[in-house]
């Protein structure tokens, strides 16, 4: 594969990596109530699911899904009646996630974070349809499959990376600016929306 693909492919992705998204929302909600480190554990589960979504895009098997939308339902709605779950909570001041009105973060579970990262980007069918519409012209059929896979995934996890940590800080930072005294409760309603809005985003996208 060419210097110039790759560059090519770079930029394209980065360009729809950057673009606000159901993940790049998550991660600057998060970022705003539970900060940039424990977000990684989101972010983990996301790049794994986006990683799967690329190698299934490749191989075919987000073909099949694409014709069978039914195999989406369970997964999408499930995902964002849970996320829609965690924003209400959020609204309310209850939950893991929530700040509390002295500025203490409750525990959120790593495992908790990183599925909600995981499910986010594994059922959005926006998702499989751009990786099957995006990774195949990419693809030198000449040339040995996994080799070129394996740098495409390398180059997409790492500009989401990348991207998500941009998002997650720029949510610290409105979240430090916002968490202070009185605004405790302005900041878990703008979180607690957004989260809700990631889930309805997610079953009806």
């Amino acid at each position: 594969m060419s210097t110039s693909v790759l560059l090519l492919f770079l930029t394209t992705f980065f360009f729809v990596s950057i673009t606000p998204g159901m993940c790049m929302t998550l991660s600057m909600t998060l970022g705003m109530t539970v900060g940039v480190r424990r977000t990684l554990w989101m972010m983990a589960g996301e790049l794994l699911g986006v990683a799967l979504v690329a190698v299934a895009a490749v191989v075919g098997v987000a073909t099949l899904m694409l014709e069978h939308p039914l195999a989406f339902e369970v997964v999408k709605y499930g995902g964002g009646a849970y996320l829609i779950y965690l924003g209400i909570q959020m609204w309310r001041a209850k939950g893991r996630l929530a700040l509390t009105l002295d500025g203490n973060r409750p525990p959120a579970s790593r495992k908790a974070l990183a599925m909600q990262g995981f499910m986010t980007a594994v059922a959005n069918p926006k998702g499989w349809a751009f990786m099957v519409s995006l990774l195949p012209p990419f693809i030198d059929t000449t040339q040995p499959m996994a080799g070129q896979l394996g740098m495409l995934v390398g180059i997409i996890l790492c500009t989401e990376l990348g991207c998500l940590l941009l998002y997650a800080s720029g949510g610290k930072t409105l979240g430090r600016v916002l968490g202070r005294g009185n605004n405790l409760a302005l900041l878990n309603r703008i979180a607690g929306t957004l989260m809700a809005g990631v889930g309805v985003w997610l079953a009806l996208g």
